[in-house]
């Protein structure tokens, strides 16, 4: 990993799976040109939900959320690039995709504030990438690789 390049944690959501949105939302990540450094197709369990929505425990909406990310598998996955984290909060929209721009991936593809096929991690959450990661993959899940179009994506990449 590169000196300014940054990993983010990135899922696919039931509802983008159900849809078959997979191809299309690591298309597009791919196209910005990130890297994907980690992908697992899997169902998350009632054990995982609660870990991943801690910080929502005493919310009314804390039951629901639980359910819908349990309720069918989803893609997870880890992405790397210059401020990774940024570029897929921009690249995803606004949480509620009634209120995505379009072009981004939740104002293209998604229809409501529940359904909103996607989930990344919070860029102003310090260490939310870092929890998220860990909490999905274990270390040796993640592959380390030169991605021989970075010196095309990003400036300075011929300079580290």
């Amino acid at each position: 990993m590169s000196h300014h390049d940054e990993r983010t944690f990135v899922m696919v959501k039931p509802d983008g799976v159900q849809r078959g949105l997979i191809g299309e939302i690591v298309g597009r990540l791919e196209d910005k040109g990130l890297k994907m450094v980690g992908g697992k197709f899997m169902q998350i369990d009632e054990a995982l939900a609660h870990e991943h929505y801690g910080e929502h425990e005493d919310k009314p909406f804390f039951e629901g959320l639980v359910e819908f990310i349990t309720s069918g598998p989803v893609f997870a996955m880890v992405w790397e690039g210059a401020d990774a984290t940024r570029q897929v909060r921009q690249m995803m929209g606004a949480t509620d995709a009634k209120e995505a721009a379009p072009g981004t991936i939740r104002g293209d593809l998604g229809n409501d504030l529940g359904h909103n096929v996607i989930h990344g991690s919070d860029h102003e959450d310090e260490g939310a990438n870092e929890r998220e990661i860990a909490l999905f993959f274990d270390e040796d899940e993640l592959v380390d690789w030169d991605a021989d179009a970075a010196t095309w994506v990003y400036e300075d990449a011929g300079d580290h």
